[in-house]
């Protein structure tokens, strides 16, 4: 038990016979002082239990642990998900990925039918009246094409020096891959997230092309060496941006916790590793100090400093507002789930009748309203008070619904800026998804044994990603990067 509860201490036969001889009163106080005492254990047993009931009742639908962490019986959907009015299915108008058939095939096989169905005689020599088309979509058998290239070598018949004629830019070896192979080995890498031994299994497997681990993982540096100009740009990009997601996630690099820190909006995505979470990182990073529009995050403190706009995640407020409801059966947080979701619904509605803001009096509206729910969270939840046989020193312990409701105060504005600017989400999902890919990649591929394969890592993986987003071919563009040496981010935005 902690420090501050009180111990019952056994009392022995011979104190009771001196209460006994000392007479009724000396009974009476022996008797208050156990029970004072009892009471005092019983009631600190059963917060106890409370907070442990709390603690193993929480899951990813009611606190902020990971959806991984839930046990399988108690995977399901979030209670408080918005209700499509859509079927299930495909929606009219789309257009599906259905296979239609081509007008010229690349081969046609003839089947001929050689005796009647009915009665079994031979139509041999019957003309045919038409026929029954069906069509297979495969992939042909893939051989990897040798290129030779030859430099010419001619004698000068005036001066008797030989010359050589110059190979093409990035044909320096006397053989080497191609932009095509080293492309899908990066493919495979960095947006499959199989291991090196698995790529080198898997170019065998579809292409016979023999790769070592090794030459992968230079393949991988030397890629992301081409794309340090393009990653820099992207970075740029996202400290001009209006609206800018963050988040970070433990990353293992040579047996040591780092941190993969995430940036990115609807257009760019910008990933970096660093030994540190908090603002050392962001100062080495670059985009928080000077970032003029607004970051998006989950209330992470160091990130509090920079003097931009922010704009906190609801989605986390509406899972801790969950679990107070939930495990604590306090109806205000009940209330603030409904009007958070009630001002997104607006917002949406807003969004579709072409409005730029909502009226005046209706961000008034939800304001008081929010101020109302927070005042009857206060009364529900008032401030721990000292015991005065506590001796221990220090800041006393707070409930979860305390803290919540503490944050939601001070943050009002954070909190609700996604009804003041359209432009804010109302929560951090896109950062969470972005990161999400990485802890998939340590799951699928394992940890990373160096610093340097590590940032080379993440410079592919910004790349892919902002590619993603722009609608470029993932395949396209790493080609582009090993066949160009000068490759900026215009030039790639621009391609088809």
């Amino acid at each position: 038990m902690g420090g501050g509860e009180k111990k019952f201490s056994r009392i022995g036969r011979e104190q009771i016979l001196n209460a006994y001889r000392a007479g009724p009163e000396a009974v009476i106080s022996l008797f208050e002082y156990l029970q004072e005492t009892l009471l005092t254990i019983i009631e600190e047993h059963e917060a106890r239990i409370e907070e442990l009931e709390a603690k193993l009742n929480r899951d990813s639908h009611n606190s902020n642990k990971p959806p991984s962490t839930d046990e399988p019986k108690r995977r399901f959907s979030p209670k408080n998900r918005e209700r499509s009015e859509k079927k299930p299915g495909g929606q009219e108008g789309h257009e599906g990925t259905t296979l239609r058939m081509v007008s010229d095939p690349a081969h046609v096989e003839v089947h001929e039918v050689r005796r009647c169905q009915r009665c079994g005689r031979s139509l041999k020599d019957a003309k045919p009246r038409g026929y029954v088309p069906r069509q297979v979509f495969d992939i042909p058998r893939i051989a990897v094409e040798v290129t030779e290239h030859r430099a010419q070598i001619k004698r000068c018949p005036h001066c008797g020096e030989f010359s050589r004629g110059d190979f093409p830019e990035g044909v320096t070896h006397k053989t080497q891959y191609g932009t095509r192979v080293r492309a899908f080995s990066a493919y495979l890498k960095n947006y499959g997230f199989l291991s090196y031994q698995r790529v080198a299994e898997a170019l065998y497997d579809l292409f016979t092309v023999p790769v070592s681990a090794g030459t992968l993982a230079a393949n991988d540096r030397r890629c992301a060496r081409r794309l340090e100009k393009v990653v820099e740009e992207i970075r740029e990009r996202l400290v001009h941006a209006p609206v800018v997601h963050f988040d970070e996630t433990g990353l293992s690099i040579n047996g040591k916790l780092h941190w993969l820190h995430g940036a990115g909006n609807h257009a760019f995505t910008y990933y970096f590793p660093h030994e540190r979470r908090g603002g050392a990182a962001s100062d080495a990073i670059g985009i928080l100090p000077r970032l003029k529009g607004n970051a998006v995050h989950d209330n992470w403190q160091p990130y509090m400093k920079y003097r931009c706009q922010h704009s906190l995640c609801n989605a986390h407020h509406i899972r801790e507002l969950t679990g107070v409801y939930e495990l604590g059966g306090q109806p205000w947080a009940q209330q603030m789930i409904g009007l958070l979701l009630e001002g997104k619904q607006t917002v949406e509605h807003a969004k579709k009748a072409g409005k730029k803001r909502l009226g005046p009096s209706v961000l008034h509206e939800y304001i008081n309203r929010y101020e109302t729910i927070i005042a009857a969270g206060m009364k529900a939840n008032p401030p721990p008070t000292r015991r005065q046989d506590c001796p221990r020193r220090g800041r006393l312990k707070r409930s979860k619904a305390c803290n919540l409701l503490d944050r939601l105060a001070e943050r009002r504005k954070e909190t609700l800026r996604y009804l003041s600017d359209f432009r804010v989400p109302f929560d951090n999902n896109q950062a969470e998804r972005e990161i999400r890919m990485m802890r998939v990649q340590q799951k699928v591929s394992g940890t990373f044994r160096s610093d340097a394969g590590a940032l080379a890592f993440c410079r592919i993986r910004s790349y892919i990603s902002t590619m993603r987003k722009h609608g470029k071919s993932v395949i396209d563009a790493l080609m582009r990067a090993f066949q160009q040496s000068d490759l900026t981010l215009k030039v790639c935005l621009q391609a088809s």
